[in-house]
């Protein structure tokens, strides 16, 4: 690709709306064009470099027996109300009518479509396993898209779909998925960390997260500095305190004239917040039903997991839940709490449901409020004094936190979630009734996975992992050229005539380079060939040629060196080589 021709052009300064490394260089060096909050235009550099990661993707699900196919944007509401999920999701899914009225859905996910052609396709356990997938385009509407490529309304996935006739089978699937999205990420050369995670509006039994270790991530991730524990802190468990045991004493009401926070508390009665209730509200919003408050109850020293409340409330069978949001002052003192000084004691609502976190009951002579302005209780206990509807872990594992499973530390790293995996069951297949003769002739219900990457937030991972004070520096694997040829004007033309013999011979060899013949300054080629951050730079000129042949230089190194013309092919063939053995060499493939 000659760049007197090429469609996109360098920025010299950093956008004023980018806010990361990845966003600010992706955009200065042609590679992405913003539409829209959260929409972009991928510009020939970003697709090439596209196509190659989905090519990589291809040939490893290949490697694990996947079959692509292609399935719509565009879907029918019938299907996403069939599993129920038309009214669970808010306003992240896009919704309209077509011409006919008929409710449509722009696909933010493809669980529905494939339980849908699972059912139409899938008639005998003779025909599974099965293994498909596809590279498509979603839209979620993300209230708060940011950072460039690294959160978006519409982006590119690839998602592959296992279907089984028994768990085994789909355990087996899982595993292979699981470490085929190591090999995906290690060939693209972005080092990731998998993570316990939580299935969220997917559902289903176990899941896993893919996490890009970096600042600029959203994601709070825990790791064990001692074994190998490492969860999304959404579903992160710690180990919890023992308390001593001792007798339950009589509860007391004790004036604490403004004292409403668990540290004021604490300060005042001179304990520990360890030795607090902390009470938190939530209104459950539901479907053409009155809002559910939840009344959630943790020791003062721990913070809420509003995921693992979600959960309890779910495991619990609390059907019809859309949102789960704060409780406003008026709906707590609506149930006769008070809010600052509340506690369950006393609560007995019809649409109030009471959390425990699973400590509290081990935790005797809690101080908690007495749903009266400017006083508490002392001595407040679980089953003496008020009963809970729930008891589960809601509690936040936080930085230093005992791990669970040895007696190391969590401690706390961000990250960007960059794929994911998922062990759905039979959640999509029983609502769509997909299912199959077993060798008794019975019907059964399929049992799916759904496994996926985002193409857009990986390549914007790959620069924010890959890049300098200069500009970005490509892998070899992901690069959207391999070759950037950088020609000096000269006087004779001889460096001009070498470049071109030099460009004929590549393009004829399948190594097509960005061939930069523009007329202009060698600094501005130059600062262009480092942004851009193509893996090797080929420098003719004539004194290059004086010099004895081309001037070879590696993106990720300082040295330069000459390479005489009759040998240019053969050594960037070589280079490339060892460019794609040191990525090998270090994600051990």
């Amino acid at each position: 690709m000659r760049m007197s021709r090429a469609f996109s052009t360098s920025l010299r300064e950093d956008p004023s709306e980018a806010e990361i490394a990845s966003h600010k260089l992706l955009l200065r060096a042609g590679f992405i064009r913003q539409l829209g909050a959260g929409i972009f235009s991928y510009l020939p550099l970003a697709r090439r470099a596209m196509t190659r990661i989905e090519n990589i993707m291809r040939e490893e699900i290949d490697r694990i027996g996947g079959q692509e196919l292609t399935m719509p944007v565009v879907h029918p509401a019938d299907v996403w109300q069939e599993t129920g999920r038309w009214s669970q999701i808010g306003d992240e899914m896009a919704r309209f009518k077509d011409r006919t009225g008929h409710n449509m859905v722009l696909a933010m996910t493809h669980e529905e479509v494939v339980a849908d052609l699972a059912r139409r396709e899938i008639q005998s356990y003779r025909q599974l396993p099965q293994l498909i997938y596809h590279i498509q385009t979603k839209f979620r509407d993300d209230p708060r898209p940011r950072a460039g490529l690294i959160r978006v309304r519409e982006f590119t996935m690839l998602d592959s779909y296992s279907l089984d006739k028994d768990w085994e089978g789909l355990d087996a699937q899982y595993q292979a998925h699981y470490q085929v999205y190591f090999r995906i990420f290690n060939r693209c050369g972005l080092p990731v960390r998998a993570v316990g995670s939580d299935t969220g509006m997917m559902g289903g039994k176990e899941a896993h997260e893919y996490m890009y270790l970096t600042p600029v991530g959203e994601d709070t991730l825990m790791f064990c500095d001692s074994c190998d524990y490492a969860a999304n802190r959404q579903v992160a468990y710690f180990a919890k305190p023992k308390p001593e045991d001792e007798a339950l004493k009589n509860l007391e009401k004790v004036s604490t004239p403004g004292v409403s926070t668990i540290a004021d508390l604490a300060e005042f009665l001179d304990i520990s917040p360890a030795q607090t209730a902390k009470a938190v509200f939530f209104a459950a919003e539901r479907d053409q039903e009155e809002a559910l408050l939840v009344f959630a109850v943790l020791r003062g020293d721990m913070v809420l997991n509003e995921t693992k409340l979600t959960n309890a409330l779910a495991a619990h069978g609390t059907k019809g839940i859309k949102n789960l949001r704060p409780a406003t002052d008026e709906e707590i003192t609506a149930v006769g709490a008070v809010p600052g000084f509340a506690s369950p004691i006393g609560i007995s609502a019809e649409n109030v449901l009471v959390v425990v976190d699973d400590l509290i009951p081990h935790t005797k002579n809690l101080v908690a409020g007495a749903n009266e302005v400017d006083f508490h209780l002392r001595n407040t206990n679980i089953g003496r004094d008020y009963e809970a509807n729930i008891v589960a872990d809601i509690a936040m594992a936080e930085d230093g936190s005992p791990c669970p499973q040895c007696d190391g530390h969590l401690q706390a790293q961000r990250g960007v979630e960059v794929g994911n995996i998922f062990k759905l069951g039979t959640r999509y297949t029983d609502a769509l009734g997909a299912s199959f003769l077993d060798q008794d002739g019975k019907p059964q219900p399929i049992i799916m996975g759904s496994y996926g990457i985002g193409v857009g937030r990986l390549l914007a991972c790959v620069a924010e992992e890959y890049h300098d004070d200069h500009g970005l520096i490509w892998p070899v694997t992901v690069a959207p050229y391999l070759v950037h040829l950088v020609v000096l004007t000269s006087k004779d033309g001889k460096a001009e005539a070498a470049a071109d013999q030099l460009y004929q011979a590549l393009c004829k060899e399948g190594l097509e380079p960005l061939y930069d013949d523009r007329d202009e300054r060698a600094g501005v080629k130059f600062n262009d060939a480092d942004l851009i951050g193509l893996p090797l730079r080929i420098t003719v000129s004539s004194r290059s040629l004086q010099n004895g042949g081309f001037e070879f230089k590696r993106r990720d190194k300082d040295a330069r060196w000459i390479v005489p013309q009759s040998e240019g092919l053969a050594a960037i063939k070589d280079e490339i080589k060892k460019l794609n053995q040191e990525i090998q060499s270090r994600f051990n493939m």
